[in-house]
């Protein structure tokens, strides 16, 4: 199975995944917000946020001074672009391995099994 367009390396990591999704539900959030709400230290937080602006994805502004420095992040427009994209990519990858691909040789079985399917084949054969 190749991998579907739209499919980004970058984000898929679940600790990446995690923070542009939840940036993706907002305009703007505190460093504290996103630390806390995806239970991460303030180190490895700070190392994902990096990586993710480095790309291109994330904008961070830093505002205060001293103790009241505040850090509020944001996705870009290029992060929204590729989290939206790799979403669809990762419901394509379900798709293609879902109930529904999975049920038609199921069904069939089972209706084999108990002679459902020779009924049913002849109640149409006989309309």
């Amino acid at each position: 199975m190749s991998t579907p367009s739209g499919f980004d390396e970058l984000i898929h990591p679940s600790t990446r995944l995690s923070v542009v999704a939840l940036l993706a539900a907002t305009e703007w959030a505190d460093f504290p917000f996103i630390r806390d709400s995806l239970s991460l230290s303030d180190s490895a937080l700070s190392k994902q946020l990096h990586t993710l602006e480095e790309a291109g994805y994330l904008e961070i502004r830093k505002e205060g001074g001293g103790r009241k420095r505040r850090t509020k992040v944001r996705l870009t427009s290029r992060g929204r672009t590729a989290f939206e994209g790799h979403v669809a990519a990762l419901r394509a990858i379900v798709e293609g391995a879902g109930p529904a691909a999975a049920a038609a040789p199921a069904t069939e079985s089972a209706a084999a099994a108990t002679g459902t399917g020779h009924q049913q084949q002849r109640a149409e054969a006989g309309r």
